[in-house]
């Protein structure tokens, strides 16, 4: 698995650490896979009220490619 620039800058930015990723890639609450090649993984962690880490990995590119992560507000919003 390779990290991305933009994922390791993301990391630092929203104050996600390595810890919450793994966690959120190896035991996900959910996974979704989209048809331009990326897996999103998701995780409901017990951070202000509860928030749903999101980490986007292009599974296309050999090896996978780790995108992005952020809390993803639309999930909190709806309670999902």
């Amino acid at each position: 698995m390779i990290d991305t620039k933009h994922f390791t800058e993301m990391l630092k930015e929203r104050e996600i650490s390595m810890e919450m990723v793994d966690k959120t890639m190896t035991i996900p609450d959910k996974t979704e896979e989209r048809k331009d090649g990326t897996k999103h993984y998701l995780k409901l962690f017990n951070v202000n009220g509860g928030r749903w880490l999101r980490v986007v990995i292009n599974i296309k590119s050999d090896p996978p490619r780790r995108i992005t992560a952020f809390f993803d507000r639309r999930l909190r919003r709806t309670g999902q």
